[in-house]
């Protein structure tokens, strides 16, 4: 007997290549007579007027598997609302790097055999809950998977940003932004600009500098039960920020409001071939082993 019963398909949108996967993994499913739910997204994909879209929510509610079919940004988009119901999340990968999403179109199916019949690794991720505090209220509310970007609303403009961290002042600088990520956004924005790649199994937080105005200022990990307060400040309080929670969720940061960053009591559950390395795949996505342009790698003798 299947260990998921009832999936949901979200689906990659204005993707010319995910017709064919979505179709593939539709019939699958069907010819193992499992409840399916489908966003509007894959219902279109589908062209069958007896297949109906249900919304995020609504698969929330009656899922206890969605298979997201794109790359990590879809699957990003999927967990916001998933979190709270706890419904875990496959990834199916269409897009570069996939970090996430891992499981490619071509070996979808016998992925599927092994975990549908309960062979395959759970992961939690925790995850990050954002509060924007105006005038004493909660402005605004959002869980990031990834990171909180605070970044100049003007392009080309440096922000002057205070940060506390337990109530406990860490620095105050001038730079283009700031970066708070979790394990999991490691390899994402933090990794560019500089920050350390950390197991996704480890309790802690990166905040890093984006481009800062004083060198000296180099990225720092702290204790995943961190409580972290963001501010601007500066002479000039003109220049108003952009907080961006996975690069999907954004929120007017103004002078005299106050950003709080803290762990969610839900966490993100990922399912995972029972194969699943994350050292390996950090060595595909990165090209670690990868050899010299012009040079094949040596054979063992």
């Amino acid at each position: 007997m299947s260990t998921f019963t009832k999936i949901g398909i979200i689906s990659k949108p204005d993707d010319t290549q995910i017709k064919g996967p979505v179709r593939a993994l539709y019939k699958y499913l069907s010819r193992r007579s499992l409840q399916i739910w489908v966003d509007d997204v894959t219902a279109s994909l589908l062209g069958q007027k007896s297949v109906q879209a249900s919304s995020l929510k609504q698969m929330a509610m009656h899922t206890d598997l969605v298979i997201v079919v794109g790359g990590d940004g879809t699957l990003l988009h999927a967990a916001h609302t998933m979190i709270d119901s706890e419904i875990p999340l496959l990834g199916v990968n269409l897009g570069r790097l996939g970090f996430l999403a891992e499981i490619s179109p071509d070996e979808m199916q016998a992925e599927l055999d092994h975990i549908l019949a309960g062979d395959y690794i759970e992961e939690e991720r925790f995850v990050l809950k954002t509060t924007l505090v105006r005038d004493g209220k909660t402005h605004a509310r959002a869980l990031a998977v990834n990171d909180v970007v605070v970044h100049a609303l003007r392009m080309v403009r440096m922000i002057e940003i205070e940060t506390r961290v337990d109530g406990q002042h860490l620095d105050t600088l001038r730079a283009d932004g700031y970066i708070v990520s979790t394990p999991t956004g490691s390899t994402a924005y933090a990794l560019s600009g500089g920050g350390p790649i950390l197991h996704p199994g480890l309790g802690a937080i990166v905040l890093v500098p984006i481009c800062p105005h004083t060198l000296s200022n180099r990225p720092i990990v702290v204790d995943a039960g961190s409580r972290i307060e963001l501010s601007l400040t500066g002479q000039d309080l003109r220049h108003n920020a952009l907080a961006s929670v996975d690069g999907q969720i954004n929120m007017h940061f103004k002078p005299g409001d106050l950003l709080h960053i803290k762990k969610g009591k839900r966490a993100l559950r990922l399912i995972q071939p029972r194969q699943y390395d994350y050292f390996d795949v950090l060595q595909k996505k990165l090209r670690w082993n990868a050899a010299p342009r012009g040079k094949k790698p040596r054979r063992k003798k």
